[in-house]
């Protein structure tokens, strides 16, 4: 154990993930010194540079990190993204053309996003302190007493949670939902690749989503599959033919056949979300509320909530910031976790509702400004 030594800072930030980070760079940006600032995570930098999982970008997310400067970084752009229902001969594809705009969304590897923050938090002089763990959270009149694992303490204004972890691995919160799937994560690699275009294919069992991310190890798509647990088990355990041969099955022909698969991994998904907060804490991202996959909306409306939450930190750390992040982000949180699990739920099923959803998809494609008013939910959120 080290000296006790109280370190004071006017906001401290538990978790430094993307959406943690981004609120750091964000509230530096917004005139808060960078040695006010407290960004607190359990793992080092480069356990968190080497991650190689995939998440979706939207448009909004990569203005907010060219803000601050940390983009440009490695992604590849989506210009199309196509919906379909198996079984269903309706489907519906939003464009960027539509939108004037250079994509509608990116897909890049969190150990990039995550490396492009840190060092805008670096320039902006943010107190990193890792590898280290927050083990209590103790709110007083005037601040948050945090306890660390290596013996210190400090004092903050404002005590941010922003580590959320996944599904399985959280305590539930006020509004919690087991979907009974998992999802299946991997890189494939398919014969007639469409650049550019993402896919979100919905099968009886859950969503299968193909989103194009050129890599170094060769492959063309991130892969997102949520099936039953039972199923995924039996995916896990195929070799690479047959697990390729499955995938073709599920997804159809538009991408020709699926030639390469890499690793594959999975984990189980639900809804865990509470948006209250205290006086002075409060969380923002996965540890406020954790998604359904579908849609790639989890991370983008975290990054939304660490825009909000700068701006009003940034006037003034303490309750009243508080108070009016919670009224503020109410509609756009509300909105999206009841999109995505609506989609989790209704269309992740057998019955006769699926053939009303495919023609939903025919109309929609027809009905250009509701194409457009839900493309640029999926872009910006509720506004």
């Amino acid at each position: 154990m080290t000296e006790d030594v109280k370190l004071d800072f006017d906001v401290a930030i538990c978790g430094a993930g993307p959406v943690g980070m981004a609120l750091a760079a964000l509230l530096a940006q917004r005139g808060m010194a960078g040695e006010r600032i407290a960004l607190i995570d359990g793992k080092s930098l480069g356990q968190a540079i080497s991650d190689p999982r995939s998440i979706a970008l939207a448009w909004g997310s990569r203005l907010l990190l060219q803000d601050v400067g940390a983009w440009p970084l490695p992604a590849t752009a989506i210009h199309e993204i196509h919906v379909s229902r198996r079984g269903q001969l309706g489907r519906s594809v939003m464009d960027r053309a539509e939108h004037k705009l250079d994509a509608l969304g990116y897909v890049a590897c969190y150990g990039d996003v995550v490396d492009a923050l840190s060092r805008a938090c670096e320039r902006a002089r943010v107190q990193v302190l890792r590898p280290l763990r927050v083990l209590s959270l103790q709110e007083q009149a005037d601040g948050v007493l945090l306890q660390l694992d290596d013996g210190r303490s400090l004092r903050a204004r404002v005590a941010v949670q922003a580590e959320g972890g996944v599904f399985g691995e959280q305590a539930d919160k006020a509004q919690t939902r087991d979907y009974g799937q998992t999802a299946v994560i991997a890189r494939v690699s398919a014969s007639a690749a469409i650049a550019h275009r993402a896919f979100e294919r919905f099968t009886d069992e859950g969503p299968l989503a193909l989103l194009p991310q050129d890599g170094a190890d060769g492959h063309q798509y991130a892969l997102v599959w949520c099936v039953r647990p039972e199923r995924a088990q039996q995916l896990l355990a195929l070799g690479a033919d047959d697990f390729l041969a499955q995938l073709g099955e599920a997804f159809g022909e538009r991408l020709g056949r699926f030639t390469r698969v890499s690793e594959r991994v999975a984990f189980p998904l639900g809804l865990n979300a509470d948006p209250r907060a205290s006086a002075r804490t409060v969380a923002i991202g996965n540890a406020a509320q954790t998604l359904h996959p579908v849609a790639g909306q989890g991370l983008n409306l975290g990054l939304r909530d660490a825009a909000v939450l700068a701006r009003l930190l940034a006037r003034d750390a303490g309750p009243a910031a508080i108070a009016h992040f919670a009224a503020e982000r109410e509609r756009d949180r509300g909105m999206v976790i009841r999109a995505t699990d609506t989609m989790a739920r209704v269309f992740a099923d057998k019955g006769p509702q699926q053939a009303l959803f495919g023609l939903a998809l025919a109309a929609l494609d027809t009905v250009k400004p509701a194409r457009m008013l839900l493309a640029e939910f999926m872009m910006f959120g509720r506004r």
